[in-house]
Order: structure tokens, then C-alpha cells, then sequence
């Protein structure tokens, strides 16, 4: 049986062995969706592609360390999020595009947007613009909460804040948000 057919469980055994073939079906399988996670963070191609890339090696190198607990793409995303918020942290000077439609590409790189989406892609913009116009805190909250599917707890934890402070910067950067739509 190809490697290609296996499943996850099977493969993160091979993993744990260091397999490099297995590895590598792990990678071809969850880099897309890890790619498109780190990139609404880092909001810049090139770097998302980075963090992703050390993310799985992160992974990779701590694989001995997932209890499946939670599903492995959980495991992961955890990982590719927290590798792109340190990262982000720590290059804050750089000014990159604002978030964009760039989120939903095709493979090929071109956006998709059909004529009956038009209308709805162009709130999802002007939503996500409006986002990336708040400040850091608000921007990383909205994103995890409505973007990542966290929740207040999981957020908590990802940004090293109490549960309560979560909360309440949550609450008020949805406060914020909605002021700033109801402007647009």
C-alpha cells in the first residue's frame, strides 16, 4: 500500500520512526491549509512560507510528543499558529498588504471570485480590511476567534493572556469592529 493511501494514525507512527517519505506525505497532505494559517497572521507570502516550512520541521522534531489528545491537524495548526504569532512579534516593523481576497486563491495564484460571489466577496474584503485596520491585540483576537475557529480558552492560552483579559479584549475589539463597519 503507497503511502499516499494510508492513513493519518499510520502515518505519524512512520513519523515518529523518522520516516522521510512518511514525512513527506504529511507535509504534501497539510501544508496548504498550515500555509493559509500562518499567511492571515504573518500577512506576507514569503514569510507565511517560511513559518510554515519551520513550523513542520517543529512538528517533525517533536512528533514523539503528540499524545492525540486532539487530532493531528489540531496538533499542527497549534503549532503553525504560535510559530507565526512569535514570528509577527518579533518582525513587527515590517509593513506588509493589507489582508485581501488572497485568502480564498486557487493554486495557480489567481483569485477566486465568480460573478455571483462578487457581492459577497466584497464584504468578506471590506470585513477583513476593516480587521487589519484595528490594532494588534483586536486584529490577533478577531482572527484567531472568527478566522482560526479558537475559542476564548484556546485563545487564552495561544496569546499567553488569562482567560478573563481574553474575554474582555475579545468583547471589546467585536465592540470595535462593528463600529467601524457601521462607518463603512
Amino acid at each position: 500500500m503507497s503511502l499516499e493511501q494510508e492513513n493519518i494514525e499510520k502515518l505519524i507512527l512512520l513519523c515518529k520512526q523518522k520516516s522521510q517519505k512518511a514525512q513527506c506525505e504529511v507535509y504534501n497532505r497539510y501544508a496548504k491549509a498550515m500555509y493559509n494559517v500562518s499567511y492571515r497572521i504573518v500577512k506576507d507570502a514569503h514569510f507565511a512560507e517560511d513559518v510554515m516550512q519551520e513550523g513542520f520541521l517543529k512538528a517533525f522534531n517533536k512528533i514523539s510528543d503528540f499524545k492525540q489528545e486532539v487530532s493531528f491537524g489540531a496538533w499542527l495548526k497549534r503549532i503553525i499558529v504560535n510559530s507565526s504569532i512569535d514570528f509577527y512579534k518579533k518582525n513587527n516593523q515590517f509593513k506588509t498588504e493589507d489582508f485581501d481576497t488572497a485568502l480564498y486563491k486557487k493554486e495557480e495564484n489567481e483569485i477566486d471570485i465568480s460573478d455571483d460571489d462578487s457581492f459577497n466577496n466584497l464584504k468578506v474584503q471590506q470585513i477583513l480590511e476593516t480587521i487589519n485596520s484595528l490594532k494588534y491585540s483586536y486584529r490577533m483576537i478577531l482572527t484567531l476567534f472568527y478566522i482560526e475557529g479558537y475559542d476564548s480558552e484556546e485563545i487564552s492560552e495561544i496569546l499567553n493572556i488569562s482567560y478573563a483579559n481574553c474575554r474582555t479584549t475579545l468583547s471589546r475589539a467585536k465592540d470595535c469592529l462593528r463600529k467601524k463597519l457601521g462607518e463603512i
